[in-house]
């Protein structure tokens, strides 16, 4: 959450010492539910505290909002919102806690450097679909999407304030004659029909909040809010000033009518239709300087560095500095700054491979990165840390072809697993990573988790084995050695990951829109869908070579998978608070027979790791679980303070879990103790939560992760508690 305006009296006056245990350490502003300030977690993570104002606290319809307003932002991803950590709706002062995202409103960087240039818009446009897609998804309606609930963070546009959005199942009904939202971006329904709003409202908010992003202004502009509520609903929209190329569908979602705008995946087909849509551009530009003249290309910035290394003690290039000055290092800025068509000018070499796909690579003499590594035990191995340029981002790796395979904004590498030496790098289109780059048809495929051209690599050197201009897709899986794109439409492309040619196209059956889910040593990618009354989930099993149906089966409550093993999937299914695991099921296609594990005690956002019959769950609140599917009982829970952790990893002896500063923990996978963690790794950027914090890499009975501070360590998974 970012600073808010202080609208509330008496905001400072309100200030106390705590709520729950997180210590309130200063205020960032008022609203009109509470207030909201800066705290900090017990590992010291940075925290944006929502208190509720006295005033209201003894109010019960306040009271139900709040509650439904934890409940709706703890439905919806991290990746596009502030993610929940803890709340109390309960308490005598009701409070929420969230995790504090450095970055202005959209309201403050328009009045700060006025309107946004097309570029930034389209990113913007594209983000903010996403995000809708997000929240729709998890049946949400924010109803009070606006520029000042909009936060421009690093890896992208994030949705906030969910104080009037309305789950469908809300208890909760607008009152009649209440007319709850901000005019200028409310919806013609919201003043019509306020019983009726849906997801296309919010569609509507997003149509006026570019307009303000492109101008400063409102498509409907007045000093008096019923003038504007009369433009809203009768006069059509002003788009002077919004570029040519975003206008048209910028008026389409500023139709009268909920049926006639885009949903949000329309919306993002459209605008990867524009194809400048992919540019690396930040939200907030801001003119950069070199004082020894602009970068050299890659390769020159190599043979300078070659030889060289750098001090312990010298300041990394992306750590704050005062007034923003000093450049970044010549060799982070040329990797961050190529991707798939880049063409780097002012004298710059232009590097072309493969028809113009941007490609940079070194071998590991010349490794420019910093590696540490400590003596090696009796079997050869000894704890490694390679700190990577460019430096931002998670790094985000899987095992494969005797290698790890690592992924970050603009740059896949790998890395040998023995040392942390890197072997070769290759640079990607810069965007925010969910995936790793995995191994398919033999081969490393990048592009796991973004959108765009597909690619596949020599797993050996680097090199680009083939390279694929794809029809437009929304999701992307590897399964089975074949690549599983999902478009808009419903429709599925498996290509081969060995040749990048399209072996098939189909709907699937019973899945309007197919995301998949493939697990490690599992040749089957499966679909699910819920039922519009979240009693059912339908699940289909397809054979990524074919696209065949296996097999499918409805089973009964709202269920995501988990894992496979030995013949049998493994499911969790959430309760109807908040979507919190409380059960964890096995089914067995064979034999149609399925069980079920009630949880002691729901988990919270839970995410699983599965390891033959035991299933273990990482909760955001930082409760670790394991269930044993064979006994059908909860082996332990263990409560570990790290809030937002990784999905669990586990080689039978022992679970481990990485953390959002960088730790990994390694638990006794019998007893649930504790044996040992490795310390942080924040890095400068420490005010910084990463969105997604991928498993941890299990290898030869060894142990690699990614930290926020762009390192990449392996340890021994042996003995956790000698790290």
């Amino acid at each position: 959450m970012a600073p808010r305006e202080n609208d509330g009296a008496g905001a400072e006056a309100e200030l106390p010492e705590y709520a729950g245990h997180y210590r309130l350490e200063s205020c960032l502003g008022s609203g009109g539910m509470g207030v909201v300030h800066v705290a900090r977690s017990t590992s010291g993570m940075k925290l944006a505290v929502k208190v509720v104002h006295a005033r209201y606290a003894e109010d019960p319809e306040f009271r139900g909002r709040f509650r439904q307003e934890v409940a709706a932002a703890r439905r919806v991803s991290g990746a596009f919102t502030a993610p929940v950590v803890d709340a109390d709706p309960q308490a005598a002062r009701p409070w929420m806690a969230t995790l504090f995202i450095p970055g202005p409103t959209l309201s403050e960087q328009v009045k700060r450097n006025g309107p946004m240039d097309p570029a930034q818009l389209r990113r913007l446009m594209a983000g903010l679909a996403e995000a809708l897609r997000d929240i729709h998804r998890v049946g949400v309606v924010h109803r009070d999407l606006k520029p000042s609930n909009v936060l421009l963070a690093e890896d992208g546009p994030k949705v906030i304030d969910f104080g009037i959005s309305r789950p469908k199942d809300s208890e909760l009904r607008t009152e009649t004659g209440k007319l709850i939202g901000t005019p200028p971006f409310m919806a013609p329904e919201q003043f019509r029909r306020p019983r009726e709003v849906g997801p296309a409202a919010d569609v509507f908010a997003l149509g006026s909040l570019m307009v303000h992003a492109a101008t400063g202004r409102g498509p409907f502009d007045s000093d008096s809010p019923y003038v504007v509520a009369y433009q809203v609903v009768h006069d059509e929209p002003d788009l002077t000033g919004v570029p040519e190329s975003l206008a048209p569908l910028v008026l389409r979602c500023l139709a009268k009518e909920p049926e006639e705008r885009p949903t949000p995946d329309e919306l993002m087909r459209e605008l990867r239709s524009v194809a400048a849509l992919y540019d690396t551009q930040s939200f907030m530009p801001a003119a950069r300087t070199w004082p020894d003249g602009p970068p050299r290309p890659p390769a020159e910035e190599a043979r300078a560095d070659a030889g060289k290394k750098a001090p312990a003690d010298e300041p990394r290039a992306d750590e704050p500095r005062a007034e923003d000055a000093r450049p970044e290092e010549p060799a982070a800025r040329s990797v961050r700054r190529l991707g798939r068509r880049t063409v780097l000018v002012a004298g710059v070499l232009c590097l072309a491979v493969l028809g113009g796909l941007a490609s940079l690579r070194w071998s590991g003499g010349s490794d420019p990165a910093r590696r540490t590594a400590v003596a090696r035990d009796a079997s050869g191995f000894g704890a490694w840390e390679t700190e990577t340029v460019p430096r931002s981002g998670v790094p985000q790796c899987s095992y494969g072809a005797g290698k790890l395979m690592c992924g970050r904004p603009g740059l896949v590498f790998a890395l040998d697993p023995a040392d942390g030496r890197t072997l070769w790098r290759h640079a990607v289109t810069e965007a925010t990573r969910s995936q790793p780059p995995v191994m398919a048809g033999g081969l490393v495929q990048p592009e796991v988790g973004l959108i765009g051209d597909l690619e596949a690599l020599d797993p050996a050197t680097g090199e680009v084995t083939w390279h694929k201009g794809m029809p437009e897709y929304n999701g992307l899986r590897c399964a089975g050695g074949m690549l599983l794109l999902t478009a808009a439409d419903g429709r599925v492309t498996g290509v081969d990951g060995a040749t990048g040619e399209a072996e098939w196209s189909r709907r699937i059956p019973g899945q309007s829109v197919p995301y998949f889910s493939a697990f490690a040593g599992d040749p089957t990618a499966y679909a699910v869908s819920a039922s519009g009354d979240g009693t059912s989930t339908r699940v289909t099993a397809v054979d990524p070579a074919t696209g065949e149906v296996r097999w499918d089966a409805d089973l009964e409550g709202t269920l995501t998978p988990a894992g496979a093993a030995d013949g049998s999937v493994y499911f969790l299914a959430g309760g109807a608070a908040y979507g919190d695991a409380t059960t964890v099921l096995r089914y067995t296609p064979t034999t149609r027979s399925l069980r079920r594990v009630e949880l002691e005690l729901p988990v919270e956002q839970a995410q699983a790791g599965v390891r033959g019959e035991s299933v273990y769950l990482m909760g955001a609140g930082g409760s670790l679980v394991a269930v044993d599917m064979a006994s059908g009982r909860q082996r332990w829970r263990l409560e570990t303070g790290v809030s937002r952790g990784s999905a669990p990893a586990s080689d039978g002896r022992h679970v481990y879990v990485t953390a959002p500063d960088g730790r990994l923990l390694g638990v006794d996978a019998r007893t649930g103790k504790l044996l040992g963690q490795t310390r942080p790794r924040l890095g400068a950027d420490s005010d910084r939560v990463p969105a997604t914090l991928h498993v941890p890499v299990l290898a030869g009975g060894h142990v690699y992760a990614g930290a926020p501070d762009g390192a990449v360590f392996g340890v021994d998974g042996r003995d956790p508690a000698t790290w």
